[in-house]
């Protein structure tokens, strides 16, 4: 079989050169002996996903893709067209749909990751007030709670947006989900979760981190505002009621083993040892090829939790990592 290629984002300058986001992981891997391809991001979030990987070469076999987040009927299309160059993405629509959005992975993590309820929603549709008693009842009715769609949050708008201070209340639950929503407009990405708040150790530098978020440094474009264009993949709302973040840890899974582990994106340089004993085989029964979670130690010390799943396609990097293992693996794989 040959051997795997990697796609990145072309510069929207430069289209003959690797977004500059990415520039980096594009030199490695050519010093890695490994053969890179670009493709057009913007062609591909408007459908355009012909046009989109026009440069890539005909019949090129197995590929990986490593850039901004794409929604996942978007990615769906973007499979579609190489498929019809000859090519094919290592990672199927159904099973980035299932680690790119939380409805998708949460049932095997259920019980590692903090309780979740979710109400599907087209987009700028705020769920009536019975649907979010309903969800609101489902995580028991009480306590602090995290708003957010299928993959992001607000965490940016935190009071605003993004952060429920009691269930019981429900003419707050629905005001924050009002804003996000709106906030949201267009780039609502499936529903509206509600996802238990939890406290996680906290960053000596910072008061303690919270739980229950997803993606807003990741491989985004215009990360943290919940656009849906992102790399995506990594939590996104340890912000201590706002103010400031948890010590977490990026793990990067291919078929089942870990490849890469470090820090948060959103703090590259704390130093993270997490407990995957309890993680790996949820990685394994997911049955995702690429995968990332992101893992957070429970403040009470009673261990580590997962915050987030992402696909391991579309989740950033921290920056100063050594990412040689992770590339060598995925041209291996």
């Amino acid at each position: 079989m040959p051997v795997p290629a990697i796609l990145f984002p072309a510069d929207p300058l430069n289209p003959r050169r690797p977004d500059p986001h990415f520039a980096w992981e594009a030199r490695l891997l050519r010093e890695l002996g490994g053969e890179h391809h670009l493709v057009d991001h913007d062609a591909l979030l408007t459908g355009h996903a012909e046009q989109a990987v026009r440069r890539v070469p005909q019949d090129r076999g197995p590929l990986w893709y490593r850039g901004w987040m794409l929604p996942s009927a978007r990615y769906a299309g973007f499979a579609a067209a190489l498929a019809a160059r000859g090519c094919a993405l290592l990672t199927s629509p159904a099973g980035y749909a299932t680690a790119h959005e939380l409805p998708g992975w949460y049932g095997v993590f259920e019980g590692a990751t903090p309780p979740s309820a979710w109400i599907p929603a087209a987009a700028a549709a705020v769920p009536g007030p019975e649907e979010l008693a309903a969800a609101a009842a489902r995580l028991g009715g009480i306590g602090p709670a995290i708003v957010k769609d299928y993959v992001k949050s607000r965490k940016h708008e935190w009071h605003e947006a993004c952060y429920v201070p009691e269930l019981a209340d429900l003419t707050s639950v629905g005001r924050v989900v009002a804003r996000f929503v709106e906030l949201q407009g267009d780039f609502l990405t499936g529903g509206v979760v509600l996802r238990r708040y939890e406290e996680f150790e906290p960053l000596a530098d910072g008061p303690g981190g919270s739980s229950g978020d997803d993606s807003g440094d990741d491989s985004g474009k215009g990360s943290g505002e919940g656009s849906g264009e992102g790399p995506d993949g990594g939590s996104d709302d340890r912000s201590g009621r706002g103010s400031g973040r948890a010590v977490e840890a990026r793990v990067w899974w291919l078929d089942g083993e870990p490849v890469l582990v470090g820090p948060h994106p959103d703090a590259p340089h704390h130093d993270v040892e997490p407990d995957l004993t309890g993680v790996r085989p949820l990685v394994r029964m997911l049955g995702c090829r690429f995968v990332t979670t992101d893992l957070a130690n429970r403040a009470d010390g009673s261990g580590w939790r997962v915050v987030e799943v992402g696909d391991g396609q579309v989740s950033d990097l921290p920056r100063g990592i050594d990412a040689t293992g992770l590339l060598a693996s995925l041209i291996a794989a």
